[in-house]
């Protein structure tokens, strides 16, 4: 009896441990434990029955490694696991470790992984045939079995706290396979949806903006958090101050708000593809759907105006088909603009560059007005070295003056054993990185121009704490105050919140990033939009 009770003890805690954290009260007993033991107390032991127990050990390491995953997912993007979604993650993921974690952390941490699944499944295995060997008296294994299809009956009305921990680990990833297959649906028959037109059926034009050079520079990581969470508020409230100043004292206006990004922690692309469609991408079934559907975004809008269209992009390192399907008439990815400087662990070359170089190979030579789109990356985890700005701007050439900041800082793998250091520098590189972006607008943001400045999503939940607020804030920068007043004076048009100065309003939640677009065309087309049909 003795035996039989430390079995079911030990396999009880294992399947409690499947529970996703923070997904409700924690059960006291596992369902599984108690059909497993009672099951495996009433079969004998034959080959069979022990390749069976195999079967289900292995099965229970595969459950483990979905848990796994999931309990990653929640911290980093703030959200469970999707089967559906996320196989594509695997590899991004691999290559985010080996940057900043380098190649023996990589191996360490998947050989760790590996182990305690491989173990778990083991242990499982040894437990089952252990009941077999020494099965207790039938009617104990009745009971058991008994027990737990009465536990069955009653956890749909919470009678009793109990689970089935790896059962709803799968029935989770059915039900969210479901609900993303059917939300795909939609999204696909959105795409499909007539476009705006204007009143002679055309595109919708934004001659408002037909002479100005227009700028969409995402800041990563920027989110409402770091405004309002008390542990970010004093550093980059100074920050604001000092950009409210810096602002006033160049000719420059600006107006800020808030809008809802589709992620938090990751996946930035599905932000900008959000902003740029005007259609809510929250999956890369969504994204894949969009870049084969030619749907148009703000980048066929703006080249119908006559601009450049121009995407800069020092975080992409591989082949990026995807731009080419975006439309862009030039895409400058971290091998394109000519970066000699040291990388900064994930980051491969600091903002001040970005923004450099920006100004040097695309704008200054521009014989047309320029639509960029810039991803701006110094506040990308793991958010050390964080560098100043540097005063010269001159200096900066080909990014050989960032040397004495090559392997400067600690190694990420030592930073991040402490969260609390973790949070301090990732407020540093928000800091960092619109003290540089303020910089650039004062130095080279011409008479015609506009440069909106954006959060691309939240930070993780690590730096957030869980079920935050999905905002980011906007900031709008002109000198040209015409430019910014339909974001101020024109609530009705659903981007409430949005005010002079760089501080966005803290009590009015911000609507989708999927509403810009929609409202450049309300309010900077002379054609009123018609749905065609």
């Amino acid at each position: 009896m003795v035996r039989l009770l430390i079995v079911l003890f030990v396999l009880n805690l294992m399947f409690i441990g499947l529970q996703l954290p923070g997904a409700g009260p924690v059960p006291w007993v596992a369902l599984e434990a108690l059909l497993l033991v009672g099951f495996f107390a009433l079969i004998p032991e034959r080959r069979w029955s022990c390749r069976l127990a195999w079967l289900l050990g292995a099965g229970y390491g595969v459950l483990t490694l979905l848990a796994i995953a999931s309990a990653l997912l929640v911290q980093t993007l703030g959200r469970p696991l999707n089967l559906y979604l996320d196989t594509g993650l695997v590899d991004k993921s691999i290559h985010l470790m080996l940057t900043n974690l380098g190649v023996s952390a990589t191996v360490l941490a998947g050989v760790i992984i590996l182990g305690w699944v491989a173990g778990s499944a083991w242990l499982v295995r040894t437990l089952l045939v252990r009941v077999m060997r020494r099965p207790p008296p039938p009617t104990q294994a009745w009971a058991l079995l008994g027990a737990a299809f009465a536990g069955l009956t009653l956890v749909p009305v919470n009678a009793i706290p109990v689970a089935l921990g790896g059962g709803e680990l799968l029935v989770r990833q059915v039900t969210l396979a479901l609900e993303t297959h059917r939300a795909t649906q939609a999204f696909d028959l959105q795409v499909g949806t007539p476009q705006a037109k204007d009143l002679h059926g055309g595109p919708v034009m934004l001659d408002r903006l037909a002479g100005d050079d227009v700028t969409v520079g995402f800041v990563e990581s920027y989110g409402i958090s770091a405004l309002v969470d008390p542990r970010y508020r004093k550093t980059l409230d100074r920050r604001l101050s000092i950009m409210d100043e810096a602002f006033a004292d160049a000719g420059l206006h600006v107006v800020s708000g808030r809008l809802r990004s589709p992620v938090q922690g990751g996946q930035s692309w599905l932000a900008h593809a959000t902003l740029l469609s005007g259609l809510w991408v929250d999956s890369p079934l969504d994204y894949e759907i969009l870049l084969s559907s030619n749907y148009p975004t703000l980048i066929d809008d703006f080249r119908h105006t006559g601009h450049d269209a121009v995407a800069v992009m020092p975080a992409i390192t591989r082949a990026w088909p995807q731009g080419r399907q975006l439309r862009y008439s030039r895409i400058y990815d971290a091998d394109r603009m000519d970066y000699a400087g040291p990388p900064l662990n994930w980051v491969t070359m600091p903002d001040q560059y970005t923004w450099s170089w920006f100004q040097r190979q695309v704008r200054e030579p521009a014989q047309t007005p320029v639509f960029a789109e810039l991803a701006l990356i110094s506040s990308h985890a793991p958010w050390v070295p964080i560098l100043p700005v540097l005063e010269d701007w001159q200096t900066i050439g080909r990014g050989e003056v960032f040397e004495p900041w090559r392997n400067a800082g600690e190694a990420p793998a030592s930073l991040w054993r402490s969260p609390e250091r973790v949070r301090e520098h990732y407020v540093q590189a928000i800091d960092y990185a619109l003290a540089v972006a303020t910089e650039y607008a004062v130095r080279h943001l011409g008479e015609n121009a506009l440069l909106i400045l954006l959060g691309d999503h939240q930070a993780a939940p690590l730096v957030t704490g869980q079920n935050v607020s999905r905002d980011v804030p906007v900031h709008l920068v002109s000198r040209n105050p015409a430019l910014l007043t339909p974001f101020v004076s024109e609530r009705e048009a659903g981007l409430a919140g949005f005010r002079w100065g760089t501080r966005p309003a803290t009590d009015i939640a911000g609507v989708g990033m999927d509403r810009f677009r929609p409202f450049l065309h309300q309010y900077f087309s002379t054609s009123r939009p018609v749905t065609s049909r």
